[in-house]
């Protein structure tokens, strides 16, 4: 039995007609996971699996027949990116060595909303360490603790993407229903988009940031990794709701604006405008770019309209990201437990150096970096950085474009327009485009907004998933075992 092949809906519908059950689910994934994960091809998606994942899909099987079911997740099994707390059986570490012996006293607000919808957590996936805010020149999806997660696609010859890696490849390799990841600046949409399955990067402070190991609060969110557009629809609307202990969560619209799924329609391409700023396809290669030209060629004959644009770039790099992460780091690692080795940056910087041969395979330069903030904030450099990226990210940037073109969304490919988008903290989602012809690389079509447009871009990307020319397929594990 192919559970596996299931999109959630697919999986919860035969759950209700008695075809499966959650225990039948859990089990095809577990069975997935030893051929593919940490064996034969060693894709090497997952840290360790919830020992508890068994026990909670019987209770639920037992529930849904005593009490029916407490959401379209009841039931399913999620992998969570390892630097989101989980109050239970399984470390958090952020793929750090050094905190493998981390337990998180309790779950994220993330982990809270599924467990109350029914989700069953499958495990913690691997990542790049940090969430890549470690070193200069780490390969994406590298970690002292988990090793080197693998593109299912093309296994240690295509780049897996970063820093949710281990999340996207475990949810292409069906591995789990669906994975949820973090983004500071294209860790959803790198990965995403290079395992050819959905990610959503939402506005910051639709989901609660509390229990997500940081790196920069203004920055900072989690967000769905799926198969399909409206799985990713689904699990959105499961995580997002207001936190006491996110003051973000308070800036979210109404309830009513949250109901993703009911906004998903197959003709909301007509009329969409859509911009595009052809400079940032230029890190594409041909291959690539017929990909990209044939998803506008599936919008156009949808009824949508191009429109050549212009995006304003700030002139320099920002200080922000170092900044902010010595001061969230530093306040996460002082509430850790006694008995592990690091409670701050500097403890952290230290210990790598005296395991330097588990700990620093390709260095720290970002953590020394860093480091030599203060960590208070106060600096004139990060004021200024910040009032800037705001300014150029938003007034002067997204907003100032969408709204002289009165565009419904900015295309992008793959994570290439990530930088802009997360410094205005505002929405994108990246939706599979096809296949390069000679390496079989997967190429994502990425639609931007402004802020809390989640709804409107879900909808393009459904639309757009609906009336693809190109096919996707998932990736033939077994082929490479033979």
């Amino acid at each position: 039995m192919e559970s596996f092949f299931k999109s959630i809906n697919e999986m919860q519908q035969a759950m209700t007609n008695g075809q499966i059950s959650a225990k039948d689910i859990v089990m095809t994934y577990l069975d997935r996971i030893s051929q593919y994960d940490q064996s034969r091809i060693h894709i090497n998606s997952i840290l360790e699996i919830n020992p508890d994942a068994l026990h909670m899909a019987e209770a639920l099987d037992i529930e849904r027949k005593q009490q029916d079911i407490r959401s379209p997740l009841h039931g399913i099994p999620i992998i969570v990116k390892d630097n989101i707390d989980t109050g239970d059986k399984m470390h958090t570490s952020a793929g750090s060595a050094a905190l493998k012996d981390h337990y998180a006293s309790m779950d994220a607000f993330v982990v809270k909303q599924l467990r109350q919808a029914g989700a069953i957590i499958l495990g913690k996936a691997n990542l790049t360490e940090w969430a890549n805010f470690m070193t200069e020149g780490m390969p994406n999806g590298y970690s002292s603790r988990g090793g080197q997660v693998l593109n299912p696609y093309g296994p240690g010859q295509l780049d897996v993407g970063g820093s949710s890696s281990g999340s996207a490849a475990a949810v292409a390799s069906q591995f789990a229903a669906g994975g949820i990841g973090t983004e500071t600046s294209g860790s959803i949409l790198s990965p995403a988009s290079s395992n050819a399955v959905v990610g959503v990067k939402p506005t910051v402070g639709l989901i609660s940031r509390a229990g997500i190991i940081p790196i920069a609060h203004s920055q900072d969110t989690a967000g769905p990794i799926t198969r399909t557009v409206y799985d990713a629809a689904l699990l959105l609307e499961i995580l997002t709701g207001m936190d006491v202990n996110d003051p973000a969560t308070k800036m979210t619209p109404g309830k009513s604006s949250r109901n993703y799924t009911s906004s998903l329609h197959s003709n909301a391409l007509e009329a969409a405008r859509i911009g595009i700023d052809r400079s940032y396809l230029e890190g594409l290669d041909a291959e690539e770019n017929k990909v990209i030209d044939n998803a506008m060629q599936d919008i156009l004959k949808q009824g949508g309209e191009i429109i050549e644009v212009h995006i304003r770039e700030k002139a320099r790099d920002s200080s922000v990201l170092f900044h902010e992460f010595k001061n969230g780091l530093n306040a996460y690692l002082a509430d850790c437990s006694p008995h592990l080795p690091v409670h701050s940056l500097q403890e952290l910087i230290e210990f790598n150096h005296t395991h330097a041969d588990i700990m620093l395979k390709y260095g720290q330069t970002l953590l020394m970096a860093s480091e030599e903030k203060s960590g208070h904030l106060t600096e004139e450099e990060y004021i200024r950085d910040r009032l800037d990226d705001i300014k150029y990210s938003q007034a002067e940037g997204i907003d100032r474009v969408v709204n002289e073109h009165k565009l419904d969304a900015l295309l992008f490919a793959n994570n290439l327009g990530a930088g802009i988008a997360a410094m205005a903290g505002y929405p994108s989602i990246t939706v599979p485009a096809g296949f390069t012809e000679s390496k079989g690389q997967p190429v994502g079509l990425t639609l931007t907004s402004t802020a809390f447009q989640e709804s409107k871009l879900l909808a393009l990307a459904y639309a757009y998933e609906q009336s693809r020319s190109s096919t996707i397929h998932p990736p033939r594990l077994s082929a490479f075992v033979e």
